[in-house]
């Protein structure tokens, strides 16, 4: 298998976490990703230290609290498919979180360097950007949880509905250089979920050079590394496609660059 593909454990551990991504196991700087699965009642507790955290209930309702505030009942969707926005808590650094599930609770912890700029704060469904990007059979559905235009650190979070038949992340684009205002350096991780379950999600990462150059076929509850390099992702007929995506790097703008070969996509076709 890949090195670019994370797989989730069998079963949680002591704390819940199912699949963890961390700088040091993604051989990066910036991101780390983690899935926690708690049943009713359990509890996960953590510190930030000197990073901030965005904890994604990708389904199930919960209690939160960190030091100064709390959220208490929060949650709607019981399966990230029902395509609503999720209740999100941003947490800045150097501060606490106690997460208590109320059902069963799926859980991501979105992770980066913070410099404690920001208050932690609720991300209602109300506040999460909702649009529709691409045509025809590159249409996609994107609930825009933490964009560079609400404040944050380092993090992007951002999650994806590819209905089945269709790609996203496309035309390929990469994000791998620091060279603002043309492009910016971003580490993504994504993460999948496919319905139904016994599915599967194709994703291609690639550079100019073909220095990468990785067809990876994904399955439901697994994650993506994307260090470097184009990574255009297609839903199977059949197979709808949800994911996750968390960025972070040096400057905390979202500026990438479409492959040349395939840019041309970009122009919707006139009708006639």
């Amino acid at each position: 298998m890949s090195n670019l593909i994370v797989s989730p454990a069998s079963s949680p551990n002591e704390e819940g976490s199912l699949l963890q991504i961390t700088p040091e196991s993604a051989h990066w700087q910036y991101v780390g990703f983690e899935v926690v699965q708690l049943a009713a009642g359990e509890t996960l507790r953590r510190e930030t230290a000197d990073q901030e955290v965005c904890l994604v209930l990708l389904s199930g309702k919960a209690d939160v609290r960190t030091k100064e505030e709390q959220w208490l009942g929060i949650g709607q969707r019981m399966s990230v498919f029902e395509q609503i926005p999720p209740y999100s808590v941003y947490v800045a650094s150097q501060d606490s979180y106690e997460v208590t599930a109320l059902t069963s609770l799926e859980l991501a912890v979105c992770s980066a360097p913070g410099a404690g700029n920001h208050r932690s704060r609720l991300i209602a469904p109300a506040q999460v950007g909702v649009e529709t990007r691409g045509y025809g059979n590159i249409e996609r559905y994107i609930h825009n949880i933490l964009p560079e235009n609400e404040p944050a650190d380092s993090l992007l979070v951002v999650e994806v509905f590819t209905p089945n038949g269709h790609w996203s992340s496309y035309p390929p684009h990469k994000h791998d250089r620091d060279a603002l205002p043309e492009e910016s350096f971003l580490e993504e991780t994504y993460y999948f979920r496919v319905q139904p379950e016994q599915g599967f999600a194709v994703q291609r990462v690639y550079t100019d050079d073909r220095s990468l150059d990785e067809t990876l076929v994904v399955k439901n509850g697994e994650a993506v590394l994307v260090p470097r390099g184009y990574h255009p992702v297609s839903a199977p007929p059949g197979y709808d496609v949800y994911y996750l995506n968390v960025m972070a790097g040096p400057t905390r703008i979202w500026k990438f660059h479409n492959d040349p070969d395939h840019a041309w996509i970009m122009t919707k076709p006139s009708e006639s």
